[in-house]
């Protein structure tokens, strides 16, 4: 079965009471409910990791116990080259999701570490990206028919 990593960075932790206008009220408990529900119907297993730490989110990836990522690096996508050279060391194919779409925000959200070395970006699609993102890597490992 393809095992897929779905790493969480700072401050996903607080989904459902921070900015609930930018980033909706569905805490995280219930965002990785959903995420686990979503990925079984598509044959894929999920392992969930949350830091708000960026070497425990870059520890995590160099355990390549996975076959790929969903990677919301939160505000670490704007300034992390650390966490960009983990996922390239690695070498494991990566969706980025973010669920507000950070080029429409502030100006310095507009840097991406990440965008040019993952195989898929999806932003601004609320929860419903991990589903798509779930979608996407079950295409690509032939867990579903595209």
């Amino acid at each position: 079965m393809t095992r897929v990593l779905v790493l969480q960075g700072p401050n996903l932790n607080l989904l459902g009471t921070r900015e609930p206008e930018i980033y909706g009220n569905q805490t995280f408990h219930e965002l990785t409910v959903d995420i686990q529900r979503w990925a079984v119907g598509l044959g894929l297993e999920v392992v969930h990791f949350q830091s708000n730490h960026e070497g425990a989110l870059i520890d995590r990836l160099h355990e390549r116990d996975f076959d790929a990522a969903i990677v919301n690096a939160g505000g670490l996508t704007h300034t992390s080259v650390a966490l960009r050279d983990a996922l390239l060391a690695i070498d494991r194919p990566f969706v980025e999701v973010h669920l507000s779409d950070p080029a429409t925000r502030e100006p310095f959200r507009k840097v991406n570490f990440l965008s040019d070395v993952a195989v898929e970006s999806i932003v601004g699609r609320g929860p419903q990206g991990y589903r798509l993102a779930l979608e996407a890597l079950a295409k690509r490992f032939g867990t579903v028919k595209p």
